[in-house]
């Protein structure tokens, strides 16, 4: 945890990003911030988080968060409830596309990936962090989340989760369908869907949200879109305290599931 004293307003509404620190996150982040949010920035080296906080500003405060270790999600809510007794927002934002050689190009990625070859040992390490962090995050969070008046959950997805559209012939993307990060998301999408359908009864509502092809580490800066321009959506559905539940939506509008 960040060593500063946590001085709130009880007004002021409560976020954690997940993978904050940089890219998109970090831009969802400082949005946040600048609307007036107590942000926590989840970073897996605390360190990382330190800085990214200090450049947010006053409203963000680093904290340490790996979604594979269940001993820093348990600190990360128990930290939350006691300083705060509420979390109004969760952003689950980090995620990992492969766990092989940093630099690896798109084209190597997905060739890694493909279902008939993939290894095994790849796909449970990308999986830990993008579908079980997930699951992992969002139950350690519900207590506080449910005692928040409009409490929300946005997971960050992408478009190649998108099953109908992959499945279509004319998808342009069909090529970059893999077993091991296209997938995870897809997997992630049913999860989202999953809480979604639990927990509307309760009021909470809970998002998948595509940033589209946005140039950051995941992709090894390969992507056509700045991360500030692959964050507008996610902001957007982030700050949407009165909006919907159970939507997929990227860049250009609805996404089908």
């Amino acid at each position: 945890m960040e060593n500063q004293s946590v001085l709130t307003n009880k007004n002021q509404l409560v976020a954690l990003v997940t993978g904050g620190n940089k890219g998109v996150g970090f831009q969802i982040a400082k949005a946040l911030a600048d609307n007036g949010y107590i942000v926590y920035v989840g970073s897996r080296n605390l360190s990382n988080g330190e800085k990214a906080a200090l450049e947010i500003g006053i409203n963000a405060h680093a904290i340490k968060l790996d979604v594979t270790q269940q001993s820093t999600i348990s600190a990360v809510a128990e930290f939350i409830e006691k300083h705060h007794g509420r979390l109004d927002l969760l952003v689950n934002n980090a995620a990992i596309s492969h766990a092989g050689k940093p630099g690896r190009t798109l084209e190597e990625t997905t060739e890694a990936g493909r279902a008939s070859t993939a290894s095994l040992e790849e796909v449970r390490m990308v999986w830990e962090t993008n579908v079980f962090g997930v699951i992992g995050v969002t139950q350690a969070m519900l207590p506080v989340l449910r005692k928040s008046s409009a409490a929300r959950i946005v997971n960050i997805s992408s478009g190649l989760a998108s099953l109908s559209w992959i499945a279509d012939p004319s998808c342009w993307s069909r090529d970059y369908f893999d077993v091991i990060y296209a997938a995870s998301k897809s997997a992630l999408n049913a999860v989202t869907m999953a809480f979604a359908l639990e927990l509307e009864k309760e009021g909470i509502k809970v998002n998948a949200v595509s940033p589209g092809f946005t140039a950051t580490a995941l992709n090894n800066f390969q992507g056509t879109d700045t991360p500030e321009e692959g964050a507008r959506e996610p902001i957007r559905v982030a700050l949407e305290t009165d909006g919907p539940t159970m939507k997929f939506t990227g860049p250009d509008g609805p996404l089908i599931w």
